[in-house]
């Protein structure tokens, strides 16, 4: 595990010098994030080519967890996996829970810690001494970041004199690899035409700068991974129309992939580009992403808005997360979109919710019935004109709101949900497509 000690203390960066760097030397490497994220995710996918998961014991819990883990690491050299925020923060901001440390320590997953070195020289040391110091834990080495070549033989023989933990090497800041944000973190993979040579350029600073062999040397002495095989049943042979652009982008591939299992072949289309849904599909899902950035040709494709109306109100199940509930709803900032529900959102300058929340249905719903519950990670900048939802969201801190728009054939809301930690909502999803489709 790349952990690090904070968010913006440069492990996504790291990790992706490493993974490249790995795969440049010829290893079959397996990536996975730490938490709900799915930008950073995007990123690993490029470099590796083949599918980064998550590994989030909140919205899956630890046994489909380690399933998924043990599953998505098969046939593979080596697995990378990045953390999330600082090593020890966990769910509601007031515990360790679902934090790199607790992933670490209950999958048996080595961490090398990142450390930010600009600014300080011999606080560096005293920094991560309370890291090592704090709780028991699994980091065997660090890695400095933004650190130059000719200081790093200080800090290394400061650190490891002082502590006895390993440096396993530095990064040094880099200009010209540099990944630029935006209000819901780094811009995605495919936004950046330049990603092939800023990834090449970091694994040639990875392959000069960090002990590769030590990292590896530390995969190869974890711990024996015990898990339990989860088996899914096959439902139907329905075909599901996916939402997948760069207006709706956020997925978990693992999400998918049960729906797979479970009989479903997706079809993937574009809501900006296409002007008609698929013909004979029997479901269609909407997921989160930034409609925000291309609301005039979301709102001028009125060939896909009708088509999508149509399947609606012929009884079609509609699922749709976060930016596909934004597109379900009458107008993103007065740009119309289809209308299928009635508020309006608006985007604004700060975060509306953000973290886990447990959701509870108020009444029968298509995916879940009065009373049940699932797990879901919200995070958005936009909100809506309704203050009425059909579920409620409580976050570990006790705080609660109505949220969700969840009536007949249309199960749509803010927050994410990951199917492998709600197996019961992806099956009613897959029966409900069956019986339109007969």
């Amino acid at each position: 595990m790349i952990a690090g000690t904070n968010s913006g203390c440069g492990k996504t960066t790291v990790t992706c010098a490493i993974l490249k760097a790995l795969k440049n030397r010829g290893l079959k490497v397996a990536a996975f994030k730490c938490g709900p994220d799915y930008i950073d995710p995007m990123f690993h996918s490029e470099i590796i080519e083949t599918n980064s998961r998550n590994i989030d014991l909140f919205l899956c819990g630890e046994r489909q967890a380690r399933y998924l883990f043990a599953k998505n690491s098969e046939n593979t050299d080596v697995s990378v996996v990045e953390g999330v925020m600082g090593f020890y923060d966990g769910v509601g901001g007031n515990t360790g829970e679902n934090s790199s440390w607790d992933i670490s320590n209950k999958l048996g997953i080595p961490a090398v810690l990142v450390v930010n070195c600009k600014g300080a020289s011999v606080s560096v040391a005293a920094m991560i001494k309370g890291y090592l110091d704090f709780d028991k834990n699994r980091i065997e080495a660090v890695v400095l970041n933004n650190v130059s070549k000719h200081m790093y033989k200080m800090y290394k023989e400061t650190i490891e004199n002082r502590l006895g933990i390993r440096v396993a090497g530095y990064m040094p800041f880099e200009p010209e690899a540099v990944i630029g944000s935006r209000h819901l973190g780094l811009v995605t993979a495919k936004e950046i035409g330049s990603l092939k040579q800023k990834t090449e350029l970091l694994a040639a600073i990875a392959e000069e700068t960090i002990d590769l062999d030590l990292l590896l040397d530390i995969a190869n002495n974890a711990e024996h991974f015990d898990y339990e095989k989860i088996e899914v049943e096959q439902i139907s042979d329905v075909r599901i129309a996916v939402a997948k652009d760069r207006a709706f982008c956020f997925y978990y591939q693992d999400s998918l992939e049960l729906l797979e299992k479970m009989g479903a072949k997706l079809i993937y289309f574009s809501p900006t580009e296409d002007i008609r849904l698929t013909e004979d599909v029997d479901g269609l899902i909407l997921g989160g992403g930034y409609p925000e950035l291309y609301l005039e040709k979301l709102s001028k494709n009125a060939g896909m808005i009708n088509s999508i109306r149509a399947a609606w109100r012929e009884g079609m199940p509609i699922y749709a997360e976060c930016g596909g509930f934004m597109y379900l709803g009458k107008s993103i900032n007065s740009y119309a979109m289809t209308h299928i529900i009635e508020p309006g959102f608006e985007m604004t300058e700060k975060l509306q919710n953000f973290g886990y929340v447990t959701l509870t249905a108020k009444d029968n719903t298509m995916l879940l019935e009065h009373g049940e519950s699932a797990t879901a990670h919200e995070f958005h900048y936009s909100k809506n004109d309704s203050d009425s939802g059909s579920l409620t969201a409580r976050k570990a801190s006790g705080k609660t709101w109505e949220t969700g728009y969840c009536k007949e054939n249309v199960f749509a809301l803010y927050p994410h949900i990951h199917f492998w930690g709600n197996i019961q909502m992806a099956a009613r999803f897959i029966k409900k497509c069956e019986e339109y489709k007969k």
